[in-house]
């Protein structure tokens, strides 16, 4: 009952309930995929799999129609970051907010002109939309490495004279927060590999991959951002007084 009862609550959020339609449409396109190529007597099946995952992908397509301004007043409470971070996270989390903030705007006219709304041509505009979503999650790649380097050496780096060692409870923090890093860095890796694939062809492995592998990363992807979900979550129940 517990169990249901927290997913009850994820489902009432709109983060929670587009993480699930996200691991959802991932998880058809992943056995959809398997099915239509390894399993030629269930393909009929994995094709039906697979156009549920696509009518998830467009109502996911339709929900970010809303989206826009979440992401300004993110944009604008960041601002260009404390003073007291690190410059280079500064900079590559303000660079990040510019690419998610125009991603928006392009994808909604991409959708608009699949659905006849507006006379351009979508395919450049799905283009431009997934090299803003592609440069966002090379910027994260790029924050976690720094931060995981970062964390490394201030965990590994010998103790000077007369300094104390770190205290446990700083350690832990600092070994948990690599543990996140670590988990971003494997999601948007996996995002990205799926982001290059949907860019036009001649670009490095776009257009490769079969539709179960763009399921495998996507799905890779979904449940570790469910996971880091889960794991804030709880944390924040755990310091509420």
């Amino acid at each position: 009952m517990a169990s249901l009862s927290g997913l009850a609550s994820a489902l009432e959020s709109y983060r929670g309930r587009d993480r699930l339609i996200r691991v959802l449409g991932y998880c058809c396109q992943l056995v959809g995929g398997v099915l239509v190529e390894q399993c030629p007597t269930r393909s009929e099946v994995g094709t039906r799999l697979l156009v549920v995952s696509t009518q998830l992908s467009h109502c996911r397509t339709i929900l970010r129609l809303f989206d826009d301004l979440a992401m300004f007043v993110y944009t604008k409470q960041y601002g260009l970051g404390a003073q007291d971070e690190d410059a280079f996270v500064r900079w590559v989390s303000v660079l990040g907010n510019l690419a998610d903030q125009l991603y928006y705007p392009c994808e909604h006219v991409a959708w608009a002109a699949d659905a006849r709304v507006l006379h351009v041509d979508s395919s450049r505009w799905w283009t431009l939309s997934t090299t803003l979503w592609a440069l966002s999650l090379l910027l994260g790649v790029a924050r976690s490495l720094w931060m995981l380097l970062k964390l490394r050496q201030r965990l590994r780096s010998p103790t000077a004279p007369f300094t104390s060692p770190l205290p446990r409870g700083k350690r832990r923090a600092m070994e948990a927060q690599m543990q996140w890093e670590a988990l971003s860095l494997l999601s948007n890796l996996a995002d990205l590999a799926n982001a290059v694939h949907w860019l036009p062809r001649g670009v490095l492995w776009a257009g490769r991959f079969p539709p179960w592998l763009v399921g495998l990363m996507g799905t890779i992807s979904s449940i570790l951002s469910m996971y880091q979900a889960a794991r804030a979550s709880s944390q924040a129940e755990a310091t509420t007084p």
